[in-house]
């Protein structure tokens, strides 16, 4: 289903310095997109570039041409749920995030076949890349590791499950590879190939202060369901409360279960409690057997809370200020839910949030679920908030 897009889209190739990174923005119709990208990046020596392209770019076209172009700048690039530029929210839009080496060391590692991964010899990995990156950049004492992973693959939370106690005190943050609102085909690519049932996780150290960061505005009920009948590796519920899924669900929220839809599932999000917290369980759709196809991980006897979603403009902007509390960020990189946009653009408010976005100068795209720490999750913004090094004055 197509939704109706209030943001503010640019027209015309955007070149952004923020301090931490120099952006580039392009139409997916720019007839050149790879030339336009390295034309615009200048002489600035980079240490990688991340990506982020619409699902109606040509996107093999794009990274292998772009690659051939910077045969010595790692590129890792996904299709998107939408982006994320200079004006907020954005769609059919291919934005360059590129790190200079003069602030910046990254290492990408790119993970195959996340249906059957190894995860010892994954999490192995991660850790002699993280200790030889740190060991070979003492100037650069901050790091933070970035994810992307295929939005299709059904292997987020197991993945991050296994890389983030391999990080140490790293801190990561990603998003899932996204395609618009079809849900069909997720791309990712590392060096100009392309991949499915992948993940590319980028380690990078800095001497910018860095701060990870993952908010959301939603707000747990009294609410409450049982999952009785599910199938976790396909994150299908089959049943709530023992009654058929889709039809419980919409009487616990109030809704004619014939009328279930993204909207819906955006307005009325269900959470499970881990801890101190509520993390989102957020439904993808209704399948042709009234069954509940979720984002992320889902189980038998799991207990489910309806949540309310709180005011989002004033919230967004509430949380990025206080990133800025102590000092204004020299950049903010987000992967920001798919849902998220539904929800501010069903309340008319995305031109708001697009507003918000781009005061706060946050660049990144939107998402078919978010990583932050060990977890998977849904219906939030996680990112990486730069500040200018001590002294430097972030030039």
């Amino acid at each position: 289903m197509n939704i109706q897009r209030d943001g503010q889209t640019p027209s015309a190739s955007v070149h952004i310095s923020r301090g931490a990174f120099v952006t580039v923005e392009v139409a997916v119709d720019d007839h050149e997109p790879a030339a336009r990208i390295a034309a615009d990046l200048g002489d600035v020596p980079i240490a990688q570039i991340f990506l982020f392209c619409s699902p109606s770019s040509a996107f093999e076209t794009l990274v292998s041409d772009l690659d051939a172009r910077l045969p010595d700048v790692p590129v890792v690039a996904c299709t998107t749920a939408g982006e994320i530029g200079a004006q907020g929210y954005a769609d059919d839009r291919i934005i360059a995030v590129a790190l200079p080496k003069a602030h910046f060391a990254t290492q990408p590692i790119l993970i195959e076949t996340l249906s059957g991964i190894d995860r010892t010899a994954a999490a192995e990995r991660v850790v002699a890349e993280r200790i030889a990156l740190a060991d070979a950049n003492p100037d650069k004492p901050e790091g933070f590791a970035f994810l992307m992973v295929d939005g299709l693959s059904l292997r987020e939370d197991m993945l991050v499950g296994s890389l983030a106690p391999a990080l140490g005190q790293m801190p990561l943050f990603g998003g899932s590879a996204g395609d618009g609102q079809r849900f069909d085909r997720t791309l990712l690519s590392i060096d100009g190939r392309v991949y499915r049932d992948a993940a590319i996780l980028t380690l990078v150290q800095t001497d910018h202060a860095v701060k990870v960061f993952s908010l959301d505005n939603l707000v747990p009920t009294d609410t409450r369901m049982v999952v009785t009948a599910a199938d976790p590796d396909r994150r299908i519920v089959k049943e709530i409360n023992a009654e058929p899924a889709g039809r419980e669900y919409a009487r616990i929220i109030g809704k004619d279960p014939e009328q279930l839809d993204e909207f819906t599932f955006a307005s009325h999000p269900v959470t499970v409690r881990l801890g101190e917290g509520h993390h989102v369980r957020a439904i993808q759709r209704v399948n042709e057997t009234g069954e509940l196809v979720f984002f992320s991980a889902i189980e038998e006897g799991m207990v489910l809370t309806v949540a309310e979603p709180a005011e989002i403009v004033n919230h967004l902007e509430q949380s990025l200020a206080r990133l800025s509390a102590t000092a204004s960020p020299a950049g903010i990189l987000a992967c920001d839910c798919l849902l998220r946009r539904i929800s501010a653009e069903q309340g008319q408010r995305g031109r708001e949030i697009s507003e918000v976005l781009s005061r706060h100068g946050v660049i990144g795209f939107s998402t078919y679920g978010e990583q932050i720490g060990p977890l998977h999750q849904n219906q939030t913004m996680t990112g990486v908030a730069l500040f200018p090094p001590t002294g430097n004055g972030g030039a």
